[in-house]
């Protein structure tokens, strides 16, 4: 079943979304200062390229305190508008019962868009 979601999820426009994490994740890394804001953007990226069965962790040092500031600076330069679009898509997708899954996708994607710093996926 999660093999068919992710299919799906790429016909209907997560291959477009990943393309466009992918190119601003490059245009990030143009500067030595965008470098990790840049990774970031790729970890979105493989997010959107298979959401179904990924799940978003936090890792050992996300408390700390290069994690927040960063997240913080991410939240400030870009991270909010990302993470209401995912919000906005994910509650448009609940509206029927077919979007539902597709929409709970949305959702994480939302929560790792917010605060990308001191996660991973699995």
């Amino acid at each position: 079943m999660k093999v068919l979601g992710n299919i799906l999820w790429l016909l209907l426009g997560g291959i477009v979304t990943a393309v466009e994490y992918l190119v601003a994740s490059l245009l990030l890394m143009v500067t030595i200062i965008g470098i990790p804001f840049g990774l970031q953007t790729l970890k979105l990226g493989m997010l959107a390229l298979w959401p179904f069965g990924s799940t978003v962790v936090d890792n050992a040092n996300a408390g700390g305190c290069l994690s927040v500031l960063m997240n913080v600076i991410w939240i400030l330069i870009g991270g909010i508008w990302i993470s209401l679009t995912h919000l906005l898509f994910g509650l448009l997708l609940c509206l029927t019962i077919i979007g539902i899954p597709f929409g709970m996708q949305h959702f994480k994607m939302a929560t790792l868009a917010l605060t990308p710093f001191g996660k991973s996926i699995n």
